[in-house]
C-alpha cells in the first residue's frame, strides 16, 4: 500500500543525527552544514517506488554536487523483517543506481521519527540555515506509469534553494512504500 509524505511544516529545523554509513564510518548532519542546500532522503532497496527512480536520483544528485548540494540517504527499515534493506543490499543498490552520496543506516529508527519520514522515497530539502524548504516528490514517476523519472519536482526545488529563493507551495507529497517499522516502534 502506497503511503504519502507527512508534509512537515516548512521552516522546520533539520533534526541532528549521526549514523553509520554503508561504506564504514559515520556521517552527521554537521558534516553537511555550511552547504547552500542540504538534501536528506529516506530510501530503501526493496521498494518499487524507489527502484523506479533510483538511477535518475543518482544522476540528479550527482549533477548538483558541484553546485553546492550536500546530500545523504538514510534507510530506516526493519532489516529483520525486510532483509533486502540490510547494508549489503544497500551497497548493491548504491552501485546499481550510481549513488555518490553517503547512504546511512538508521537501525533504531529514531532519525526517521525525528524527521517524520513516512515512506521511501521521502525527500527533505533544507536551505543553508538547515530550515526545511521543500518536502515532496522527486517527480511524477510511479511504478506502472510512463512518466519519465527525471527528478523535475526536486530539481526545481533545488534550483530555487541554491538561488536563495523560496520554493512556492503547493508541494506534491512523495508517495512510496511505508517505512517498515520494528514492532512497537511505529510513530504515534
Amino acid at each position: 500500500m502506497a503511503i504519502a509524505s507527512f508534509m512537515v511544516p516548512l521552516g522546520t529545523p533539520a533534526p541532528d543525527f549521526t549514523l553509520p554509513a554503508i561504506t564504514g564510518g559515520t556521517v552527521s548532519l554537521k558534516d553537511l552544514s555550511g552547504a547552500p542546500a542540504v538534501l536528506v532522503m529516506f530510501l530503501s532497496n526493496h521498494c518499487p517506488y524507489v527502484r523506479r527512480i533510483e538511477s535518475a536520483l543518482g544522476s540528479v544528485v550527482a549533477g548538483y554536487r558541484d553546485k553546492g548540494l550536500a546530500a545523504v540517504a538514510i534507510c530506516s527499515n526493519d532489516v529483520t523483517n525486510y532483509p533486502d534493506d540490510g547494508p549489503d543490499h544497500l551497497r548493491e543498490q548504491a552501485e546499481r543506481a550510481g549513488f555518490t552520496f553517503p547512504y546511512l543506516v538508521d537501525e533504531t529508527q529514531e532519525v526517521a521519527k525525528a524527521y517524520r519520514a513516512a515512506c521511501t522515497p521521502d525527500f527533505f530539502l533544507y536551505d543553508r540555515d538547515l530550515r526545511l524548504a521543500y518536502r515532496g516528490q522527486f517527480d511524477g514517476a510511479r511504478p506502472g506509469n510512463d512518466v519519465p523519472a527525471d527528478g523535475s519536482s526536486l530539481r526545481a526545488a533545488i534550483d530555487l534553494v541554491l538561488a536563495g529563493k523560496t520554493v512556492p507551495e503547493p508541494h506534491i507529497p512523495s508517495l512510496g512504500c511505508g517505512i517498515k517499522w520494528k514492532p512497537g516502534n511505529e510513530p504515534a
